[in-house]
């Protein structure tokens, strides 16, 4: 049986290229970069020339990037030293939106028990927040604005640019979560008047264990990690060349395909949705149109989402009903809660997120499965029994 791979939100296969480039540093570049002899030095020439090419694709000074573990640790060491900026000025205010991933919600919620205060922006029942939104919550002693660039569940693209514009006019710092974006949207750090980004290479055909952290040049970038000098004294830890130079070619192969790659995902994208439409009482989450390429997130009345994606799964078909950080959860997604879904509604989530690999087989292949295992599950549900003798009220 064939297996078909459609949670790639959750991570990618590496691209050969990204492993090809990642082999020589596993075995014969091998040398720590902070080593002075040669065999160290050829390591940190690698570094440096993967921190020149990675700016690049995002237009950034290779002096604004820092390599990390990846996109929760670059999150936790933006907003903890932009909280500390703050602290200093007396601004203990923070602006954020309900459905952040959780290495943004859950470090602002340790802000708040240190003192600071959060406001939780509403992000409507399509999952999109306004420029108008922040520009109003804005105060005197706001000390930054975190707004995630495209949401990892729901796939909804935020507007950016503008909300950048708005901070940088009330000069306010703003950090965006850009984990889901980078390498399959443009992002232009500069156009998009970002201070603070972050970004794991494993969503875009790199490995896991390494990502970035952009940060503008005049902004403080406290020490999140200490012991040693790497990163310019802002990140302690010995390098990981072979997964930096990776994650590299990884974006810029992205970048490079990006059009073609976007194109093909959104004709699958948009046929798995006309079709799941089309099951009874069923929904997608988020907005139609702004949304990421690959991003497919939908809910069934009358079942749960673990079961339909256990049979999808003895299908051979990998999918999710989530964010793979909070799949042990039996709490319902905090994402389509912020959307107004109610929890009956929202635990009946699964969410499809497409790659370049995927193909039109592989569409024909769910469409078929979906709708036989959600009447399946319907069945054998009490509750969708109740629904349809008119016990109880459908919701969707």
């Amino acid at each position: 049986m064939k297996t078909i791979y459609v949670d790639n939100a959750a991570t990618t296969a590496m691209s050969e290229r990204a492993i090809e480039a990642m082999t020589p540093y596993l075995k014969e570049v091998y040398g720590n970069p902070s080593s002075l002899h040669t065999v160290g030095q050829v390591a940190k020439e690698a570094l440096e020339d993967a921190r020149v090419r990675f700016a690049k694709l995002i237009n950034a000074d290779p002096k604004e990037i820092y390599f990390t573990s990846g996109g929760s640790e670059a999150d936790n060491q933006a907003l903890r030293s932009l909280a500390f900026n703050g602290l200093k000025k007396g601004k203990k205010h923070i602006i954020s939106t309900a459905f952040e991933h959780h290495a943004v919600l859950h470090t602002l919620k340790k802000l708040e028990k240190e003192g600071f205060e959060v406001t939780y922006l509403d992000v409507g029942a399509k999952g999109l927040v306004s420029a108008e939104q922040v520009e109003k919550a804005i105060r005197p002693d706001t000390a930054f604005v975190s707004v995630m660039y495209a949401n990892n569940e729901i796939g909804t693209i935020q507007p950016i640019r503008e909300i950048g514009a708005v901070c940088k006019k009330a000069g306010v710092p703003f950090h965006t979560d850009a984990v889901q974006a980078v390498g399959h949207i443009p992002v232009d750090v500069v156009a998009d008047n970002i201070d603070m980004l972050a970004v794991s290479a494993h969503k875009f055909h790199g490995p896991k264990g390494v990502g970035a952290l952009y940060c503008r040049k005049g902004i403080p970038l406290n020490t999140f990690i200490d012991g040693g000098a790497q990163e310019r004294n802002r990140r302690a830890g010995t390098e990981n060349i072979g997964g930096i130079v990776a994650m590299t070619v990884a974006l810029e192969e992205a970048c490079a395909n990006m059009q073609t790659n976007a194109k093909k995902m959104r004709a699958l994208r948009d046929r798995l949705i006309d079709a799941l439409l089309k099951i009874p009482h069923s929904r997608l989450n988020g907005d139609r149109d702004k949304r990421l390429p690959g991003n497919v997130n939908m809910c069934f009345e009358g079942i749960e989402g673990e079961g339909l994606l256990l049979h999808l799964d003895a299908r051979g078909i990998c999918a999710s009903s989530g964010s793979a950080c909070t799949s042990g959860s039996l709490d319902p997604s905090h994402v389509l809660l912020a959307i107004g879904l109610p929890h009956e509604v929202a635990h009946g989530s699964l969410r499809i997120s497409l790659s370049e690999n995927n193909t039109d087989a592989d569409v024909d292949a769910i469409l078929k499965a979906v709708p036989e295992v959600v009447a399946y599950l319907r069945n054998m549900s009490p509750v969708w029994e109740d629904l349809e003798k008119g016990k109880k009220q459908h919701l969707i």
